[in-house]
């Protein structure tokens, strides 16, 4: 398998403005932060029609993540021993390849090339790469199901 992704295809969108200025993993359900677009590359159109959801997948970089620091195979999630020892691609560290996050965020106002969100865990200045209004269609097709060890990393997450 040799994929391959041009040069420049993926670039930032935007970037994050938020409170939160330090990498933690947990209370980020209250954090307000700001998505704004590039205005080199956008204008306000883009963002037209966002406004009239109630929540957006928004993806990013984790750049602060070293890359001596990711994860290639398995271990406890949270570094936690009494969490069983899973694959990266068995959990949402952000220690993973590629170093993308994916979160689905509460849209609180969209202005000209900025979107307020709420329960982005991205930390200040973090590099956007995608932005797209989540559509319950678009949700599980299916009865979910996870682990315990899962639901008791998230107990605080948010």
């Amino acid at each position: 398998m040799d994929p391959t992704i041009p040069d420049g295809a993926i670039e930032p969108i935007g970037v994050v403005s938020s409170p939160r200025k330090n990498r933690r993993d947990d209370e980020w359900g209250a954090v307000e932060s700001t998505i704004t677009l590039d205005a080199d590359q956008f204008d306000p159109a883009a963002l037209n029609g966002l406004a009239e959801f109630s929540h957006a997948e928004v993806i990013f970089f984790m750049d602060r993540v070293r890359e001596e620091e990711i994860e290639w195979n398995d271990r406890h999630p949270r570094n936690n021993p009494d969490w069983p020892s899973v694959g990266i691609f068995a959990q949402r560290a952000k220690s993973r390849p590629n170093r993308l996050g994916l979160s689905r965020c509460q849209i609180m106002s969209v202005d000209e090339l900025t979107v307020a969100i709420r329960g982005l865990d991205a930390i200040d200045g973090t590099p956007i790469l995608g932005l797209k209004p989540y559509m319950e269609d678009f949700g599980p097709n299916g009865p979910v199901r996870q682990p315990a060890w899962a639901g008791e990393l998230m107990a605080n997450y948010y």
